[in-house]
């Protein structure tokens, strides 16, 4: 319920708090630990945790660089990366494909991470990851503001052309989220956030 002595204030001119909490209301969010190749072939992996799905049928990944980075100029040069799942085992491995690294440093090598072959793309996987989209790009837009002023953000979205998914992940079939310990990024400097199976319930949709 909003109060008349809630908390207010417009963006542009600061939220007047410890921390824009911008980041934690929206929140907890999936995050995009995608990797890309360069066309060298360099192989980058790197979270991002401005992330999500936006269709169904073709399935629609995306994720917003803040900044040109590698992953973003890698994916523009060769219209191909790699979601994969980060989970609670995986998060200190994550975390450590976050640090500001020299564009030439394999983010595999440095986290100690796995790197397997894709099968329809050039980016390598995380093998310890139990799931793997495989992408291809279909749009690259800088974004802007509601005055339409381009700011330094990149929406990368792509199509899911295939997907890998560890055979302990499906009970009789069905996919279960909660298996994998999925984490999700919400807000501050670091806070996360783990489902787990005593975290979930069911809500049937109106008929």
């Amino acid at each position: 319920m909003a109060r008349d002595d809630a908390h207010y204030y417009q963006p542009a001119e600061g939220s007047r708090l410890p921390h824009d909490p911008f980041n934690a209301i929206v929140g907890p969010r999936p995050i995009g630990w995608i990797s890309s190749i360069s066309p060298s072939g360099t192989r980058n992996l790197a979270p991002y945790s401005f992330f999500n799905a936006f269709n169904y049928t073709p399935p629609l990944i995306g994720f917003s660089s803040i900044g040109w980075k590698d992953t973003v100029a890698n994916i523009e040069a060769t219209g191909e990366f790699v979601w994969n799942l980060a989970t609670k085992d995986l998060s200190e491995a994550m975390n450590a494909t976050s640090a500001g690294l020299p564009s030439h440093t394999d983010e595999f090598t440095y986290s100690g991470l796995t790197p397997v072959p894709a099968r329809l793309v050039r980016a390598a996987r995380v093998l310890e990851s139990p799931v793997n989209f495989e992408c291809r790009l279909t749009q690259l837009i800088q974004l802007q503001s509601a005055d339409h002023q381009p700011i330094e953000a990149w929406l990368v979205i792509g199509e899911v052309v295939a997907v890998h998914i560890d055979q302990y992940m499906l009970t009789d079939g069905i996919y279960d989220t909660a298996a994998a310990h999925p984490i999700l990024r919400a807000g501050k400097q670091g806070d996360y956030a783990e489902i787990r199976p005593d975290t979930m319930f069911t809500m049937p949709r109106p008929e």
